[in-house]
């Protein structure tokens, strides 16, 4: 019997292959979804800035809300087309505390999301004529609106507002408020853009059944 030890089948045996690398699915996002828009560019890349402020008189002469209606005092960081912050200045003084409730002021759940459809109004007066309020913007539907936090008074409302989608006269919107960089509500909406000559809507230029001027 041949004793001699085949050093090189040995190697071979003890020698094994190399396990195939587990496929890269990603990291899933558990967080705060990202509210860029579709067709904005690469993900997470904001354009640039187009105008730092719209102060309060402008923004009379873009939508038609008056006090104790008009629940924006300014806009921020307005990207034509894209997205803007609005800003309210919640005070003790706002006529609705007077109802909502006494002895608790907190400001109701609809006004935000009022302020941010007016926010949004105003965004697409802007991007579409501006210096103009051409535009008239109706509120079509609201999504997932939540609230998490209260607003009480002597709080400052920035109200982020991101387009998500645009199919020719109807635009989609993601928004939130924040106290002090703290999300205390969101929601996405719809709305429908009518010219002064009644170019959306119904053929004589009412608007779809349901809606609701946002700005």
């Amino acid at each position: 019997m041949d004793d001699t030890f085949d050093t090189h089948s040995s190697a071979a045996r003890a020698t094994e292959a190399p396990a195939p690398e587990a496929p890269d699915l990603g990291t899933p996002d558990l967080g705060t979804p990202d509210l860029g828009t579709p067709d904005s560019g690469a993900p997470g890349q904001l354009p640039p800035i187009d105008i730092e402020v719209i102060e309060a008189s402008q923004l009379m002469t873009m939508l038609p809300h008056r006090y104790p209606f008009l629940l924006v005092d300014r806009l921020v960081e307005v990207r034509r087309g894209h997205s803007a912050i609005g800003i309210k200045n919640v005070t003790v003084n706002e006529n609705f505390f007077l109802g909502h409730f006494p002895g608790h002021p907190i400001m109701p759940g609809v006004l935000i999301v009022e302020s941010m459809a007016q926010t949004a109004a105003a965004l697409v007066i802007e991007t579409l004529a501006p210096g103009t309020a051409i535009p008239i913007v109706y509120f079509m539907s609201i999504d997932y609106a939540k609230f998490r936090r209260p607003v009480l008074p002597g709080d400052q409302l920035r109200i982020h507002v991101v387009k998500s989608r645009q199919r020719g006269t109807v635009w989609r919107f993601d928004g939130q408020a924040k106290v002090n960089g703290v999300l205390v509500a969101e929601a996405s909406f719809t709305a429908m853009i009518k010219d002064e000559q009644g170019n959306a809507g119904a053929p004589d230029g009412t608007p779809p059944n349901g809606a609701q001027v946002a700005g």
